[in-house]
């Protein structure tokens, strides 16, 4: 079992930038890749950028490529999604995930662990 805590969201004017935390505990941190989703009013959840479990490979969504980046801090179980030039579609709740098929997979099915999302607002 693993356990996911989200924090850092919060409402941000375009162009601004926030950076997001999920903590982890339970089972062991570095068995899993990890990844960060998204879902906005009335959308389905989508993928946003994942990391492996070492951290030297990430994946990320072409509408995030260039603004976000994810990283993690395996010694304090930690994962960080880093978004700068934020735009109003940024605007969702953002979801930590834990995972063991790797970080291509962009399947939320296929994520078995979920934290409970933090916030994002970006305003126009």
């Amino acid at each position: 079992q693993v356990q996911l805590v989200e924090s850092g969201g919060g409402l941000v004017q375009a162009g601004g930038s926030l950076r997001l935390s999920c903590a982890a505990s339970g089972s062991t941190f570095t068995s899993y890749d990890m990844g960060w989703f998204r879902q906005a009013p009335g959308k389905e959840r989508e993928f946003v950028a994942t990391i492996s479990w070492r951290g030297g490979n990430t994946y990320y969504a072409d509408s995030v490529k260039g603004r976000f980046t994810i990283s993690r801090d395996n010694a304090n179980n930690t994962v960080y999604l880093q978004m700068n030039g934020l735009k109003p579609e940024d605007t969702a709740v953002y979801y930590c995930a834990a995972g063991r098929y790797g970080i291509m997979v962009v399947t939320t099915t296929l994520w078995e662990y979920w934290g409970q999302g933090t916030q994002v607002i970006v305003s126009s």
